[in-house]
């Protein structure tokens, strides 16, 4: 009974899987900037090809 009991009050186990909640979380904030930053890049972008002349002018 004694080993039941020090086998249920041990938590190194729960530290890992607190590392583990905590990096999957960095991990989902990490994707929504850089999906938010590329549509932002890619609108910015497609305003500038947007601004340019179409045909080449001679010169």
């Amino acid at each position: 009974m004694n080993q039941v009991m020090k086998f249920l009050k041990e938590d190194d186990g729960a530290t890992a899987i607190e590392y583990g909640l905590i990096a999957g979380l960095i991990a989902v904030v990490i994707i929504g900037v850089l999906t938010n930053l590329g549509t932002g890049l890619k609108e910015m972008f497609q305003k500038v090809v947007d601004k340019l002349p179409t045909t080449p002018t001679p010169p």
